[in-house]
């Protein structure tokens, strides 16, 4: 396997990124409301997954990667609280493809951590 120079070559950043477009195009449809409360929240937890994995990928420092990617754990972390919370209000299904994709992208992010881990 070749060395990836771009952030944007790793699957994780492609799902994280795929995870944001969802959730915008599901916050759309939230009522009015929400407009500056969980729609804010959840669009700015889903961008912060693919944008610390960016900015961690550009890292020198083993640790420092760690860090953003953690981050981007915890900003995961935050958004499947907000799914929840939409769920419960009625604004989503427990069906939505959002937590399928939540799944995998807290999966690959998982494996990331794990393998920068391991050059420490």
């Amino acid at each position: 396997m070749g060395k990836i120079d771009s952030f944007q070559s790793l699957d994780v950043w492609k799902e994280g990124h795929k995870l944001v477009l969802m959730v915008y195009k599901i916050t759309k449809e939230f009522p009015g409301e929400e407009k500056f409360g969980l729609v804010t929240q959840m669009r700015r937890a889903a961008v912060s997954i693919p944008a610390n994995i960016a900015e961690g990928f550009k890292r020198r420092g083993i640790q420092d990667k760690i860090c953003f990617y953690n981050t981007a754990e915890s900003s995961l972390e935050e958004l499947k609280y907000y799914f929840i919370l939409s769920k419960d209000l009625g604004y989503i299904s427990s069906d939505n493809d959002l937590l399928t994709q939540t799944e995998t992208v807290g999966r690959l992010l998982n494996g990331l951590v794990n393998s920068t881990e391991r050059r420490l």
